[in-house]
């Protein structure tokens, strides 16, 4: 209902939402129709329907489904006796009785068949929590049994104060034959007397959060329907394991130590003494789901927003800390901590969310960053959302968005107080969060930074990221969200100023190697330190680090610290011939440079290609090259770039995406170079040919045939066929494919449906996807 809050139940006060009724479960009293006949006439009910304030049941008569909702306890049930079969012409027991529900079983139990698939299992309770793009299972006790030729019937689930079907919370779930990816949609897999099994799918950019379900029942005669609310609500995860969800990660090791692992480590000290604290996530812990959903409620957040991990991260930096929204974390970095904890005594989220949750959002002191951190880590987990803490040594606090950190002299060469305000951090703890971001540009998914330390605003508000790791290595500080701060945390050169007498300033020194040291995560499956500078920032003293420092400067307020380049007369650009390489094949690609002065040109080109998934994540560097090229006056050069076979055939990922990237600088005028392409190996199609007529209720048949492209075999080979009317899908199990060997398969089948038709195949290995084919065909009538 509108307004309605929708709660967890918890088995301690800790963890309950405030205000939470006791919960109560709905029994449906319903009269039986053998018994009704007993009771009155058909005359005196065919009345009483027609008009029945004339004719109104007596008190002691038992009251019909729509007349009365008892909330009772549900007592234990007790067997019926046996009813003896209607004779012939007599009525059966079930006509006439209007379809309800009697009870509904979200099968939550933590050890059952959804909460395992949806690796929920961990959680504390036996609440239904579910991942979005997933089926789930759940059962209903109804009346009578369900009849498909007379009822009907829909599930509804609806989120939030105010749930709207064109904000995707307030979903209605019809009862389909056929479940379909990428909807919601729910279908009767079993059905045993009055109880029916439902397998219910949900869409993978679902709402996430906390839901509430009714299922309503009726009948096709348009008669009244009637509505059963559960007494247990559903929470919704994003779902890593799912292709199709933005926070999928390809990785199991992975996936288990950033969603499921719920200890860590956080390391701080300096980068010559680095120290490690073991950190207790918990987010699995009793009462700590509760309090991450009491964290995104409290947060303003419209429920429809919820979807986008983008936005919930976003949210959740801001919400960590007390700054400016009444967050979790008090900040204070003064050496005075009463009337609160010292940050360097706690070890465990727990705690401090359970405090904050039972408080009804009261802040609790106090945090600093490794603290922000490790609460951040817990909360994105649990949502499930990847991430781990992350430590920067020597990391740089640019307070003026110049992307470089300052100091001020004056004319004695004095440190001039007021305007040092930049600063660098011994170490500073932050956290990486893994999705796809296809509100940016190719390549820029994956790793992302989400600081929740509340150290400068953005948009008004104390939060940073995500900022894309990619964007932040490469320099493209343009790219939301707070990338310049990231990235002058990391990479930005420490600049010395001296005062002129005029007033004016300038530069006297430039330190390159400052800031940005062994930034630092747990290892996977370990507790070991993994050093992830190579992330973050190229290799110190490299031209492409280099570079990547001049193309951020140029977006900051002081655009001018670093010499503008003389010219600007050097193109590049990558040229794809025909339909792109194939796979099986050398990936060929032309570079295109172009001297547009009337001087010699001289550069060096470094050439990186790595695996890209179709949601623009990059996996990993295939191959490296560095490219000299001399230019004279006017010329145009094309350069051959060649990706072997042999480099990528056990790296692609199912669409088979590669992206290639160019940078370099020209040495006569200092202009710096960029270009990113990104292309596709294609993948052979599926010749699909029409033999005979094509007939209505008469058999023709259709020829496929594949050639694998490859020098390989390809291991367990299906086919898949399907034609809407001309017949229905099916599997053919074809085995090894020899490399470059060809298979035909011939189908035989009988149109069944006039008019123009499609007959689709596909073929599915795991060495070869995204091979397919169509033939269009127009069947006459008979």
């Amino acid at each position: 209902m509108p307004g309605e809050r929708l709660t967890l139940r918890s088995t301690s006060e800790i963890g309950r939402f405030p205000g939470a009724a006791p919960p109560t479960r709905v029994q449906l009293t319903i009269q039986d129709e053998g018994e009704k006949k007993q009771e009155e006439g058909g005359c005196r009910r065919w009345l009483r329907k027609i008009c029945p304030c004339c004719c109104k049941r007596q008190k002691s008569t038992s009251y019909d489904v729509t007349d009365k909702v008892e909330l009772t306890k549900v007592p234990t049930p007790t067997p019926e006796p046996t009813k003896p079969k209607p004779e012939n012409g007599e009525m059966k027991e079930s006509e006439g009785v209007k379809l309800s529900v009697c009870s509904v079983d979200l099968l939550s139990s933590g050890l059952g068949q959804n909460r395992v698939e949806h690796h929920t299992d961990l959680f504390h309770g036996d609440e239904l929590i579910i991942r979005r793009g997933q089926t789930f299972q759940i059962e209903i006790e109804l009346n009578r049994p369900f009849s498909a030729d007379t009822d009907k019937m829909h599930l509804e689930l609806k989120t939030g104060f105010l749930p709207k079907v064109s904000k995707g919370t307030h979903v209605i779930i019809p009862l389909v034959e056929h479940l379909e990816d990428e909807r919601w949609e729910a279908k009767i897999t079993e059905q045993n007397g009055t109880k029916i099994k439902l397998s219910v799918n949900s869409p993978a950019n679902a709402v996430i959060g906390l839901y509430g379900l009714s299922v309503t029942t009726g009948s096709l005669k348009d008669e009244a329907p009637t509505t059963h609310s559960s007494s247990k609500n559903i929470v919704m995860l994003f779902n890593p394991w799912c292709e199709e969800d933005t926070v999928f990660l390809d990785d199991e090791d992975q996936r288990k130590e950033y969603v499921l692992n719920d200890t860590g480590r956080i390391y701080y000290g300096t980068e010559k003494q680095i120290g490690a604290r073991t950190w207790n996530f918990g987010q699995f812990h009793e009462g700590i789901l509760e309090a991450c959903l009491f964290i995104l409620e409290k947060s303003d957040m419209p429920p429809s927003g919820r979807g986008d991990p983008v936005n919930v991260v976003r949210v959740i930096s801001a919400m960590i800390n007390a700054q400016d929204d009444y967050g979790v974390l008090v900040g204070n970095w003064s050496g005075a901590y009463s009337g609160g904890i010292s940050p360097a005594a706690w070890s465990s989220s727990v705690e401090i969310l359970r405090k904050y949750h039972s408080t009804e959002g009261i802040p609790v002191s106090y945090g600093q960053c490794w603290v922000f951190s490790g609460v951040t880590t817990t909360v994105l987990r649990c949502l499930g959302i990847p991430a781990r803490s992350v430590t920067n040594f020597q990391s740089a606090h640019d307070t003026d968005v110049s992307l470089t950190t300052d100091v001020y002299f004056d004319e004695n060469l004095q440190p001039i107080d007021h305007l040092n305000g930049d600063s660098v951090w011994n170490f500073h703890v932050w956290n990486d969060c893994w999705m796809a971001r296809p509100d940016l540009p190719p390549g820029h998914g994956g790793w992302q930074a989400v600081d929740s330390t509340p150290q400068e605003t953005s948009q008004g508000i104390f939060c940073c990221g995500p900022a894309s790791i990619s964007a932040v290595r490469s320099g493209h500080v343009y790219l939301k969200h707070d990338t310049p701060f990231v990235f002058a945390e990391v990479n930005s050169d420490k600049i010395y100023w001296q005062k002129n007498l005029d007033g004016t300033f300038s530069q006297i020194y430039s330190e390159k190697k400052a800031v940005g040291h062994c930034i630092s995560t747990k290892a996977i499956g370990s507790d070991e330190r993994e050093d992830i500078t190579h992330l973050y920032k190229h290799s110190e003293d490299s031209e492409e680090e280099r570079i990547a420092v001049e193309t951020a400067s140029r977006y900051g307020s002081k655009p001018d610290v670093y010499s503008a380049p003389a010219a600007e007369d050097v193109q590049v650009e990558v040229k794809i011939d025909g339909e792109g390489p194939r796979m099986g094949s050398d990936a060929k690609l032309s570079i295109v440079m172009k001297n547009l002065s009337s001087e010699p040109r001289r550069t060096t080109l470094h050439s990186q290609v790595a695996v890209m998934h179709y949601t623009g994540v990059l996996k990993n560097a295939i191959k490296k090259d560095q490219i000299p090229v001399d230019l004279l006056p006017s010329e145009e050069k094309t350069i051959e770039w060649v990706l072997p076979y042999q480099q990528y055939q056990n790296q692609l990922t199912d669409q088979a995406a590669l992206m290639l990237t160019l940078c370099g600088r020209v040495s006569e005028t200092k202009q710096v170079l960029a270009n990113q392409t990104s292309f596709r190996l294609r993948t052979p199609d599926l010749k699909i040919l029409p033999l005979g007529d094509a007939v209505v209720g008469k058999e023709m048949s259709a020829k496929i045939t594949f050639t694998n492209p490859l020098p390989r075999t390809l291991k367990d080979v299906v086919f898949r066929v399907e034609g809407l009317g001309l017949q229905t899908g099916h599997e053919v199990v074809v085995g090894d494919v020899g490399g470059h060997s060809t298979v035909t398969l011939t189908e035989h089948f009988i149109p069944s449906q006039p008019g123009p038709r499609k007959l689709v195949a596909s073929l599915d290995c795991k060495q070869l996807t995204q091979v397919h084919g169509v033939a269009d065909i127009t069947v006459l009538e008979q």
